[in-house]
């Protein structure tokens, strides 16, 4: 049986699935649902008034059978599924809201004199409303089609008609509205059950996905740590061959010293010391101690600018800085890095331009353009010019301008540069997400756009627009999704700032 129901689609193999529907399906609009009993209710007292024409000498006994039936039955029924506890027997409660009127009303038609011979009626009327106003399933209208026919028939054949044919035709009529109900019913059960498996399955899917998504999220949370690690790590790298030269120097100088001052130690411990000698030993010391001084000097500013541009990377805190002196300070950084490679590097910044914004997120912009142009740039090992440029670009605007010299960016990858995890050079341990986090920090942490312009072999230049102040945005604000943009114009990729939801790092 339950093989057949589930072919009809009148039923599901998966009897969780199948515990779920039915709950849904009882439970549905519930309010509506007891409107509509106590609607009933009064319905099936106001045929009284249909028993007083009918037979007036004993409206008043089926009066107070019909006021029993909804004092009783009827409007407990409704109000028991007030409470939760009774809502797991909601299927059960309608059957018994349907079946005992519907049993009673043929004790009715008995009780009145020419009362079969109307009873057709009344019983499609309590059909009409079962099948139509409450949540029943195909199998609970069967079980209600059967005992209300079986109780007509049996009260019924104790009736004596006023026509001949009476009997067939009331059982006629009754048995093709049961008829119409199943089919009905069936048909709403079986389009129901298709809308559930719909929902249900959209839902897993739905589930499905966010699983992936939170883990895709993790994972490139991961990739994008990692890739500014490495990005903190080739300045790391390029800080400590530059700060190798002045501290070489000094171990030297201060080696050569103490070789002079162990001479004149020497010279006056023996008692043979000459004025030239000490003139001499003197002047080398001086010029040991200048010269120490200097590459200790160089070698300290270095350490403080790393240091300051280090922390700055790795907190995303706001604050008010002028621009000028961080930017020579964040170059200062990546200075080592570009002149052992070979490169040049030109700095041209406007005065008094005070940025009330993250510097942390500005100095990982800069210092990933930067490292791409070096990297993808000059793949043959060539020479280059890294030029960067910044001046307001209205009254409270300003515009960073990176650009290169390189072998550029290919027409057919202008528009997948900024795509998460997009690189041509997989195989050498690129992770294609340099520019993804470019976009993402310039786009939500920095509320600015960024647009790209390069032709084969012509170099690649990256014009940042952003505001001089940030604006605040609440923790725990969401913002609203907006579709992102990307308008081709020949060598220019137009990138509009979308809304992006940052997450801890700043980044999407």
């Amino acid at each position: 049986m339950r093989k057949l129901l589930s072919r009809l689609g009148l039923r599901f193999e998966d009897p969780v699935d199948e515990r779920a529907f039915v709950t849904r399906f009882t439970l549905d609009d519930l309010p509506r649902t007891q409107a509509a009993m106590i609607l009933g209710a009064c319905v099936y007292c106001a045929f009284a008034v249909w028993d007083w024409i009918i037979d007036p000498a004993h409206w008043t006994e089926t009066l107070f059978l019909r006021l029993a039936v909804a004092l009783a039955v009827l409007l407990p029924a409704t109000a028991a599924l007030r409470w939760p506890a009774a809502r797991r027997w909601a299927e059960q409660i309608y059957l018994s809201y349907c079946v005992v009127p519907g049993c009673v009303l043929s004790l009715i038609y008995l009780r009145l004199g020419p009362g079969f011979d109307h009873a057709a009626a009344g019983m499609i009327v309590v059909i009409l409303f079962v099948s139509t106003l409450l949540p029943l399933r195909l199998s609970s209208l069967a079980a209600f089609c059967g005992l209300t026919w079986l109780c007509f028939a049996v009260c019924e054949s104790f009736a004596v008609h006023e026509r001949a044919g009476m009997r067939f035709v009331n059982n006629f009529e009754i048995g093709m509205a049961y008829a119409l109900s199943l089919y009905a019913v069936g048909a709403r059960e079986v389009r129901a059950r298709r809308q559930f498996q719909t929902e249900e399955a959209l839902r897993r899917e739905k589930e499905r996905s966010q699983t992936a998504l939170s883990e895709l999220r993790e994972a490139q949370a991961h990739l994008v740590q990692a890739e500014k690690l490495a990005a903190l790590g080739q300045l790391v790298a390029g800080v400590a061959h530059e700060i190798n030269t002045p501290i070489g120097l000094a171990l030297t100088t201060s080696t050569a010293a103490e070789g002079d001052l162990r001479h004149l130690q020497g010279a006056v411990e023996s008692g043979q010391l000459r004025r030239s000698d000490l003139t001499q030993g003197l002047a080398r010391l001086s010029e040991g101690m200048r010269l120490l001084f200097s590459n200790l000097t160089r070698a300290a500013d270095l350490v403080n600018s790393f240091k300051q541009v280090a922390v700055d990377q790795a907190s995303e805190e706001r604050r008010t800085f002028e621009l000028h002196g961080w930017l020579e300070e964040l170059m200062s950084t990546l200075g080592p890095l570009v002149r052992r490679k070979g490169h040049t590097m030109r700095i041209r910044c406007e005065d008094r331009i005070i940025l009330d914004s993250h510097p942390g997120a500005l100095a990982q912009v800069i210092s990933n353009l930067a490292l791409n142009a070096i990297v993808h740039g000059y793949p043959d090992g060539r020479s280059g010019v890294l030029d960067v440029a910044a001046s307001r670009s209205g009254e409270d605007r300003l515009r960073i301008i990176i650009a290169d010299d390189g072998i550029g960016i290919p027409s057919e990858h202008l528009s997948k540069v900024f795509d998460p995890f997009f690189t041509t050079r997989r195989d050498k341990g690129s992770t294609g997400l340099g520019l993804h986090i470019v976009f993402n920090l310039v786009a939500s942490t920095l509320q600015g756009q960024i647009t790209l312009s390069s032709k084969g072999g012509g170099g690649t230049c990256f014009t940042i627009d952003l505001p001089l102040s940030v604006d605040e945005v609440e923790v725990g604000e969401a913002a609203e999704p907006q579709t992102t943009k990307r308008v081709n114009l020949g060598s220019v990729v137009v990138l509009p700032a979308p809304v992006v939801e940052p997450n801890a790092n700043g980044l999407e």
